[in-house]
């Protein structure tokens, strides 16, 4: 018996150690990631001044500019399209399945919500050059009163927002799911009516989860890459419009990575688009979770 009791404490030890271990590592992984893209982008920021990096349109590194200003407008341009066409397309989706309709059906779209989230970005990008882009160029450019080649901003926004959907609705979709159905029934025994009670008592109660499905959609938006780069036109300039091309900064990375590394400053350039992608996803999340918090408290 004592001889068991021994084991079962270094068993115990042996799991407490692991855990803490796995902790250590989610928490330094960050911290490293961020201090290796510091590293890599010094040669740059000890060259140029903050300013100038971050405000300047002029993307000339033969001659020694580099101004990320119409990569960050671009990155903003598709994520922010992507998420005005997904967030509510997902968030009435989610509503309709998990209140409103059948057992069964939800049950149909889940493998079907799985499909589309493991669709390689690539092919998403081929169904944007033979769908999306002819017709905003043959078709709502111009019932629009717009001349566009079709690579552009919204092309973008338009493909990213079917990529991101299978991601925010399954979260969604769970939030929803977790929410006790002792309040719906409990406000529709006073009088109120089904609309009512989801607007009223299931949104409210899941406010806190889709804020947090809708910043890591924005996340996620943010990092995607190949089948952006693919349809957004990647002309280096502050668009006008979302007829016009942008160049997000993934795109950046992606385009230019592999064959400018035995350029030091270029290299470092683009370690430099790394740093703004890591920090601008860290900003995203940091106001998604005290918007949680906020709204947790109410």
């Amino acid at each position: 018996m004592k001889i068991y009791s021994i084991s079962r404490e270094w068993r115990n030890q042996l799991h407490g150690i692991w855990m803490v271990f796995s902790l250590v590592v989610i928490i330094l992984s960050p911290v490293i990631l961020f201090g290796g893209l510091i590293y890599k982008s010094y040669v740059l920021m000890a060259d140029q001044s903050l300013i100038d990096l971050l405000f300047s349109t002029k993307w000339q590194p033969l001659k020694g500019q580099f101004g990320f200003l119409p990569f960050i407008i671009g990155s903003l341009w598709v994520t922010i399209l992507a998420i005005i066409i997904a967030g509510p397309i997902c968030l009435l989706t989610s509503i309709h399945l998990t209140q409103y309709a059948k057992n069964y059906v939800l049950k149909i779209m889940h493998p079907v919500i799985d499909i589309l989230a493991g669709i390689p970005s690539v092919i998403y990008g081929v169904w944007g050059i033979l769908i999306i882009v002819p017709f905003i160029s043959d078709y709502l450019g111009p019932l629009l009163g717009k001349q566009s080649t079709g690579y552009s901003i919204l092309a973008g926004g338009l493909v990213l927002s079917i990529m991101i959907i299978p991601f925010i609705l399954n979260i969604l979709i769970e939030i929803f799911k977790t929410i006790p159905k002792e309040l719906s029934e409990a406000s529709l025994s006073l009088g109120a009516t089904k609309w009512q009670t989801v607007k009223l008592v299931i949104v409210k109660k899941a406010l806190p989860g889709i804020i947090s499905a809708i910043g890591l959609g924005i996340s996620r938006a943010f990092g995607e890459t190949i089948a952006v780069l693919m349809v957004v036109g990647n002309v280096v300039k502050i668009p006008a419009g979302i007829f016009q091309p942008g160049y997000p900064l993934p795109a950046l990375i992606a385009n230019n990575y592999g064959e400018m590394l035995s350029i030091p400053m270029y290299d470092s350039a683009l370690m430099f688009a790394a740093l703004l992608l890591f920090i601008v996803v860290i900003v995203f999340n940091y106001f998604s979770r005290m918007l949680i918090m906020r709204y947790e408290n109410i």
